[in-house]
């Protein structure tokens, strides 16, 4: 193991070998970078504690899946749709390599000093000797990615003769007229590769090598360079992509493919959209979410993921309930800014924030017409409304509601009405601010304790006439900002 570099940290900076005799003076051994990520994760299963800190709901499916690659020294291909934390994981695989490794100084690919796979590197060598200078290399920086497109080329990924240094009158069979690519300048650490289908196959095929072999070829000069590299893609399915796929032959040399997927739950999907959306305003309108308005926002991600409207292949991202959510909070704020109120609470006609936040997020089938995705998302928060409406209520325990409009009131809301407002306007139906409160009570008993009481029964009262129209028992009328509860 790197036993050095794990006792010393990037503050010691005075501490750290400056030349080859004195890194050997201190015992450091060295090892490839699979089995530094292999060793680090054992010390990290030992001592307990998460491997993935912010990444919800993956314990039992996804991280074994990880652990298991990385203890078996595999590169690896993170297959699955969008908004699924793929990328995010892959930047989290850094934390397995060491704090620091040394490297000869001024190597562009961080030849190590014991077995350099540059001329540079092995011009050091020759020149210094044991008074060889080095340099110390974080973790951080021996991570690169490269987005895959169709652009991409052998040279940005391997390298190319420079023809720069070629006119300087470096000859072209020498190593020293060549410009080395992202991967060799990923020796020693972690090169990804995102989105692995829009890499052009011709592309795709230049991997081979540099997974089975860990050599590279540049321009067809026999340049060998003994890379050591942990190899890992993200990719959507191939059958969504119509931009590509990935060539046979090289899935074939990834060792694990990791299957990625959305929160099993509706409580796990809630709690990454709170973890992950902006919450923490620091308006002048304190906005408290009670958790069914949670509910509702989650559910309309989960039941676009099952819509046949949708193009399932494609996917509902995880960042569509975070837009959503974040747009909801901003809706509630604004009101509470204009009607100035220090503490506001999500109502249902804050949802109709919606559509921004999920426009371009999910993707109608090819038999759904142009134009339509905003009235399926009105149809979606509507059903998802309903949901979570009847897991908390029955319609049957208004009647007296139904009965109001059936006299022929009407009764209008609307997101810019203050929470008195909206109050005093349900106020001629019998008994029903009475139920409110006692609902209210049951959901939310901190809240309905608190300064944002008023709030919290205008919210749910808003909630409970949502649910009697997602019945059918009350008719709804929406102009504007403004909804008219009635019958007929």
């Amino acid at each position: 193991m790197h036993t050095l570099a794990k006792s010393i940290s990037m503050t010691d900076d005075a501490s750290l070998p400056k030349t080859l005799a004195e890194l050997q003076a201190r015992g450091y051994r060295r090892q490839s970078v699979k089995a530094e990520m292999r060793n680090n994760l054992l010390q990290r299963l030992s001592s307990g504690g998460p491997l993935f800190p912010g990444i919800v709901g993956y314990d039992d499916t996804v991280i074994p899946q990880i652990e298991n690659a990385l203890l078996s020294q595999h590169d690896m291909l993170f297959l699955g749709l969008r908004g699924q934390g793929k990328t995010r994981m892959l930047r989290m695989l850094v934390n397995f390599l060491d704090p620091v490794i040394p490297a000869i100084a001024g190597s562009e690919v961080n030849d190590d000093p014991f077995a350099p796979i540059s001329k540079f590197g092995r011009d050091m060598l020759d020149r210094y000797g044991d008074d060889c200078p080095l340099d110390w290399i974080p973790r951080e920086k021996r991570y690169h990615e490269k987005l895959a497109t169709p652009d991409v080329t052998i040279a940005d990924l391997i390298g190319e003769i420079d023809l720069i240094k070629h006119a300087e009158g470096k000859h072209l069979a020498s190593e020293d007229v060549m410009h080395f690519g992202l991967i060799p300048r990923s020796h020693r650490g972690i090169f990804c590769m995102n989105e692995l289908p829009d890499l052009g196959p011709k592309i795709q095929v230049g991997l081979f090598n540099v997974l089975e072999e860990r050599d590279v070829q540049i321009r067809g000069f026999p340049v060998r360079l003994d890379l050591d590299l942990a190899m890992v893609f993200s990719a959507n399915p191939e059958d969504y992509t119509n931009r590509g796929r990935i060539v046979t032959p090289l899935k074939d040399r990834i060792g694990s493919v990791i299957q990625t997927h959305y929160p099993v739950s509706r409580e796990l999907g809630m709690q990454i959209t709170a973890e992950n959306a902006w919450t923490g305003r620091d308006g002048p309108a304190r906005v408290l979410v009670p958790k069914y308005i949670q509910e509702v926002v989650e559910e309309i991600s989960r039941l676009a993921r099952t819509s046949g409207h949708v193009n399932q292949a494609s996917g509902v991202s995880v960042r569509m309930s975070i837009a959503n959510y974040e747009n909801m909070i901003s809706n509630a704020e604004r009101r509470g800014v204009r009607t100035s109120a220090a503490h506001v609470v999500p109502r249902i006609s804050d949802l109709a924030s919606i559509p921004a936040g999920s426009r371009g997020k999910l993707e109608l089938n090819m038999t759904e017409e142009s134009g339509q995705e905003d009235k399926l998302i009105v149809r979606i928060v509507e059903e998802a409304v309903k949901n979570i409406f009847d897991q908390h209520f029955k319609p049957a325990a208004f009647k007296n509601v139904v009965e109001y409009f059936e006299s022929g009131q009407s009764l209008e809301t609307g997101d810019g009405l203050s929470a008195a407002e909206l109050l005093e306007r349900i106020s001629p139906i019998r008994d029903f601010a009475k139920q409110v409160a006692t609902r209210a009570r049951e959901l939310e008993p901190e809240l309905a304790a608190g300064p944002a009481s008023a709030e919290l029964a205008a919210s749910v009262a808003e909630l409970i006439l949502e649910g009697l129209h997602c019945h059918n028992r009350v008719n709804k009328r929406s102009r504007g900002a403004a909804t008219t509860f009635g019958i007929g």
